[in-house]
Formats: structure tokens, C-alpha cells, sequence
């Protein structure tokens, strides 16, 4: 069930990136001391999707070619699941320690419209592609993985074309709110998963979520169309994000790119995002239970570009578990809603230190270049929120240091929407910001410490 000797060779040298940790160029001139992720560490070893009787055509389900492929590596001591140029339709694919992924070009792992492979008890649904407590796991190559997220998400009318709206009906569903809304509910050609078109709308899953790994790296794959959030890492460590594309729609609902959500010690460097929410987002859990996982910490945001999202870079809305040690250099935003953005409410807030944040080229930006907001009420779709109110873990963005920002066209350039004691300590330094509709929106008592920099307005 090997590959062939001229295969493995290909295969091999194809992977390298995914084996070869040498991070070392980004690390160079950092504002702060950071340390490059460990590589994972994968044995000379592959193995063919083709093998376990995967078929490539769109139409075979290869959910158990995955599972039998990954087995047999596991009782090989790890190795390469190689996907072969074609459209590999399947469920959840579960990988384990000592594994790369690895996707050749034109390869393309598609999620099944069929819902009912990633529901779990009718309570929740599984990631489409999900490792847990494992050590030493990649997902490398050329191709593409697609979550098939248009038959979960919601669609709000208001973001959508007359043509969009009659194809999202072709698929049957379900209209709420007076028609403003749709749901993939009572579609034509599959079940529900559970009664009420609210309650389905919680069983939206994430494209790929690691929770508890050590040494991962994602490296050159595509990933889109996710159901909801694109690239979950979750309480890992030693990970490395790098070459990575990940898009969806830019109405796609919850569709965030990258969220780290309390992991340390990561590289996220030369992607592309293009996303229906949030680009690459800093997460780290609400309340009291989230302070045992930690916080974010010691990450290197480098050299990426985001078109579309809610915010290129962000924080929140949940951190209690903190964030600090971050640096966030060269990167390019442009058409995004927010540019900076961090946002959090009472309840869910952390503490931030020793972010750096410097060289920053926006342009067409919606709202705010730069905006901080503690009030923020978290929504989901087609319910009515409010902010909690508690006096615990209030929000407290502090020791944040912003240099060396070009901003071309955003309709505000610096909000801040809070107190002095949930924003504090926040430096610019020579940024140039031009504006079409107000320079600076701060609430009563904001200060923030500014050298050499220029707000400007036609």
C-alpha cells in the first residue's frame, strides 16, 4: 500500500517546508524578544489517499479512506497522507501525532453538504478537520480545502444580490424576520439536523481546529468556505501559520480567517485572508474559566495581507485569559471594515501588554483605521443582544505601542469608545492617516500619547 519510490520523492520534496522549521527571516529586527516555533517533526514515511480506497471524482465519500489512511500511519509511527490532484468529497477527517496533510497541487478536500456526517448527538457538530492533544502535526501543499459553507450559514438579505438570494432559495430553506433573513433549514435535498432553525444555527462547525497540539504548522494550503471560523488553534504551542490563503464570501456569517485563541509561541507570516468577518484575531476565552488555559502570548504576526474582514488585526471580543508579547509587523490591509481593531465588554475583557504594533499599510478602509471599543455586545444571527453586566473582567487595553501607519481613505481615523481605565497607555508614533469624514472620535477623558503623527481630512 506504499507509494511508488518516484511518488514519495515528488511528495517528499514537495512537504519539506512542512519539516523544515527555519523561521529565522521573520525573526530578524523584533521590537521584542520572541522565539521562532519548533517544526514538527514528521518521519520519511507517505502513504496515498488513492490507497485506502479513496477515489478522487467529487462524487465518492472518502470519509473512511481518511480514517483508514491515518490509522495506518499511526501504527507506522507517523508520516505523509498525500492527497492526489482530483475532489475528494468527505466528513470529518481526524488527524493524530507525527501526521502531515499534505495536498498536492489541484488536490481538493470538499466537506460534504451532508450535515448529518459532522452532527454529534444532535448537540453539536464536529470540526471538519479537527487534532486534539496531539504532538507534531502538519497540513501542508498546494491544494485546497473547502468547507462547503454555504448549505450552514445564515444569510442576512441586506448582503446579498437579487441573483444571490434566488440561488440561496434554489436550495430550498427557510425565511425569518420578515424575510431579512435565510436559513439552511428544511432544505430540498438534505434533513434537518435538529427542530427550529435557531437551534440548527448553533451546530455550525469550524473548517479546522487544533485544541491542545504541540509543534503544528500549516503551511501553502488554501482554505475556504468554512461554516463558520477558517483556522481554529486552540491552547496550542510551538505553531507556525505561513503561506497560507484562507477566503470565503465577504457576507459569509461568522466567517472569520485565522483566530488564535490562547495559544503561545506562533508565527503567522505571509498569508492572505479574505474573509466575511474578523482576518486574524487574537481570542482568549470569557470569564473565570478562562483564566486556567492562559493567554495568548509570544506571537509573531508578519508580512500578511488582508482584503476583506471586519478587522485586518484584532483582539477580542473575549480575552480574559490576557494577551501579551505580541509583534504585528509589515502588514498590508486593504478594503477592510476595520483596520486595527480592538474590542471587547465587561465580562469577557483581559489585560494587554507589551503588544507592538509598526509598519502598517491600509487603504480603503470602511470605518475606523484604528478603533477601540469596550462595549461591545456579541450577536448572533438573528437574535438581539446586550452587553452583561458585571464588575468582573473588565476590559483593560494598556502598554499597546503603534508606529509607522500609512492610511489612505477610511472614513475615521482613530476611535476610541470606552474610559480611561479600559484604555490606557496606547502610543503612536509617526503615522500618517488620511481620513474622509473625522480625524479622531475619543470619549470623554481618553488620552492617548502621539509623536509625529498626522491626521488628515480633505
Amino acid at each position: 500500500m506504499k507509494y511508488s519510490k518516484l511518488a514519495i520523492a515528488l511528495c517528499l520534496l514537495a512537504a519539506l517546508p512542512a519539516r523544515g522549521g527555519d523561521y529565522a527571516r521573520y525573526y530578524q529586527n523584533l521590537p521584542i524578544a520572541l522565539t521562532e516555533p519548533q517544526a514538527p517533526v514528521i518521519q520519511e514515511y507517505s502513504v496515498s489517499l488513492a490507497d485506502f480506497g479513496g477515489v478522487g471524482d467529487g462524487v465518492t465519500l472518502n470519509t473512511d479512506a481518511f480514517a483508514k489512511a491515518v490509522k495506518a500511519l499511526v501504527k507506522q509511527g507517523g508520516g505523509h497522507l498525500v492527497v492526489p490532484a482530483g475532489i475528494w468529497l468527505t466528513g470529518p477527517i481526524v488527524l493524530k501525532s507525527g501526521i502531515d496533510l499534505h495536498l498536492e497541487k489541484n488536490a481538493m478536500i470538499l466537506m460534504s453538504p451532508d450535515r448529518a456526517l459532522f452532527a454529534k448527538d444532535g448537540k453539536k457538530a464536529v470540526p471538519c478537520i479537527s487534532a486534539s492533544k496531539c504532538k507534531d502535526v502538519s497540513i501542508s501543499g498546494e491544494g485546497i480545502i473547502d468547507g462547503n459553507g454555504e448549505w450552514w450559514r445564515a444569510v442576512k438579505r441586506s448582503k446579498v444580490s437579487d441573483v444571490e438570494w434566488k440561488d440561496y432559495h434554489r436550495m430550498g430553506g427557510t425565511d425569518a424576520d420578515g424575510g431579512s433573513l435565510w436559513y439552511p433549514y428544511d432544505l430540498t435535498r438534505f434533513p434537518n439536523l435538529v427542530e427550529g432553525y435557531k437551534e440548527q444555527e448553533k451546530l455550525r462547525n469550524h473548517l479546522i481546529r487544533l485544541t491542545d497540539c504541540e509543534r503544528v504548522r500549516i503551511c501553502g494550503v488554501t482554505i475556504q468556505n468554512s461554516p463558520r471560523f477558517h483556522l481554529v488553534p486552540q491552547r496550542c504551542s510551538q505553531v507556525a501559520i505561513v503561506g497560507v490563503t484562507v477566503r470565503c464570501p465577504w457576507n459569509a456569517q461568522n466567517g472569520d480567517g485565522i483566530d488564535l485563541m490562547q495559544s503561545s509561541d506562533v508565527l503567522v507570516a505571509d498569508c492572505t485572508v479574505d474573509v466575511g468577518d474578523d482576518g486574524i484575531c487574537f481570542k482568549a476565552g470569557a470569564g473565570a474559566a478562562a483564566l486556567k488555559d492562559g493567554p495568548v502570548a509570544r506571537v509573531l504576526v508578519r508580512g500578511n495581507t488582508v482584503f476583506h474582514a471586519h478587522g485586518g488585526f484584532v483582539i477580542g471580543s473575549e480575552f480574559s485569559g490576557g494577551v501579551t508579547d505580541v509583534a504585528v509587523l509589515d502588514n498590508t490591509f486593504s478594503g477592510t471594515d476595520t483596520g486595527l481593531r480592538f474590542k471587547s465588554a465587561p465580562g469577557r475583557g483581559g489585560k494587554t501588554s507589551r503588544l507592538y504594533i509598526d509598519n502598517v499599510i491600509m487603504s480603503d478602509i470602511r470605518d475606523q483605521a484604528i478603533v477601540f471599543e469596550t462595549g461591545y455586545v456579541n450577536v448572533h444571527v438573528g437574535e438581539k443582544g446586550s452587553m452583561e453586566q458585571t464588575g468582573e473582567f473588565i476590559p483593560e487595553f494598556s502598554d499597546i505601542t503603534i508606529s509607522n501607519v500609512i492610511c489612505r481613505d477610511t472614513r475615521i481615523g482613530i476611535a476610541v469608545n470606552s474610559t480611561p481605565e479600559m484604555v490606557h497607555d496606547i502610543s503612536l508614533r509617526s503615522c500618517t492617516i488620511f481620513c474622509s469624514e473625522s480625524c479622531s472620535e475619543l470619549s470623554e477623558g481618553i488620552k492617548l500619547d502621539m509623536e509625529e503623527v498626522r491626521l488628515m481630512g480633505y
